[in-house]
């Protein structure tokens, strides 16, 4: 059996059909919205790449720090000998856990990104000989079957992106990860904690105008994909700290009254000055809160991991 091999869950024009449909229904209506995964063109995946390093970004770092130093407690407390990641993009931060894990069979990344999977699925097999990588081309928001492996499972959703989704959609993805447990499996979940507003609102903010980039690159993706007139220039970025919900919100604001055209969907979509579209959501959370949203869904937490600065969080999880 070959040490890689991809399989294609989603049909070829689906991240097309799911982008007319997330557009037409996002720009349609009261207040303006848009999912934040369309950020994520080649060239939204290079400006992230270049957040995660800059001097406000914490995230990233807080969570490495967690991993470079609680992988063995982590590969120990689950006794896992598969690990399944979804949105595994370029596996970066996984090797952390990997290297903790001599005994793991078996890899699963899952991503919507076939080119993502295959260049990190080929060089770990080429760095570990003896494991096994299956990735999964896949939508992990909308379920997912994931392949046979050998022995208890450990499936890891890092990077706190489960802070991209609002409470209705949380509670609807951990209750689907709850249903691919089997007993003896865990899921490790990251979660970016509440911090002080000035630190929340400098990461999505920062001085360099990168996230603002970032921000606006989903207007280019709308206008090479969908035909669309977005100005990028005609809009400002704006991250705002949501102190009751407990999330940052970015959106981008219009400058002035215009009207843009998506010609791909037949649509004319009127902004008024000073309008805003709503592109990501990103909650903050507390450990009783993540303990209550894992009981909801039929998971117990076991272990909970901070870096020195509580900053980030890892916890693992067991069915109920």
């Amino acid at each position: 059996m070959s040490p890689f091999r991809l399989t294609r869950t989603l049909p070829e024009d689906a991240t097309d059909a799911a982008l007319r449909a997330d557009v037409l229904n996002g720009l349609t209506r009261t207040p303006k919205t848009l999912p934040p995964k369309w950020f994520y063109d080649a060239h939204g995946s290079e400006l992230f790449d270049r957040i995660t390093e800059l001097p406000e970004y914490y995230p990233t770092r807080a969570e490495r720090e967690i991993l470079l130093g609680r992988a063995a407690e982590i590969a120990a407390a689950s006794g896992a000998r598969a690990l399944v990641e979804l949105g595994s993009g370029s596996s970066d931060k996984t090797r952390h856990l990997l290297d903790a894990m001599p005994e793991l069979h078996a890899y699963v990344p899952v991503d919507v990104s076939e080119s993502a999977l295959r260049q990190a699925g080929e060089a770990l097999v080429a760095e570990r000989p003896g494991l096994e990588v299956h990735a999964l081309i896949a939508d992990f928001t909308a379920g997912i079957r994931l392949p046979e492996t050998p022995g208890a499972r450990l499936v890891a959703f890092l990077g706190g992106t489960i802070g991209n989704l609002v409470p209705e959609e949380r509670a609807a993805f951990l209750t689907s990860v709850r249903a691919l447990l089997a007993p003896g499996d865990a899921l490790l979940l990251g979660t970016d904690l509440v911090k002080d507003e000035s630190v929340l609102v400098a990461a999505y903010d920062d001085a360099a105008g990168v996230t603002a980039a970032f921000n606006k690159n989903v207007l280019s993706v709308m206008n090479r994909e969908l035909g669309a007139d977005f100005d990028p220039g005609a809009f400002d970025h704006v991250a705002l700290w949501d102190a009751e919900r407990e999330w940052i919100e970015m959106r981008l604001r219009s400058r002035t009254a215009q009207t843009v055209k998506v010609p791909a969907l037949d649509l004319a979509v009127d902004f008024a000055a000073g309008e805003e579209l709503r592109t990501e959501v990103s909650a903050k959370f507390r450990r009783e809160g993540v303990t209550a949203e894992l009981a909801a869904a039929g998971l117990d937490l076991t272990h909970w991991w901070t870096d020195a600065e509580g900053r980030f969080a890892l916890s693992l999880s067991v069915a109920g």
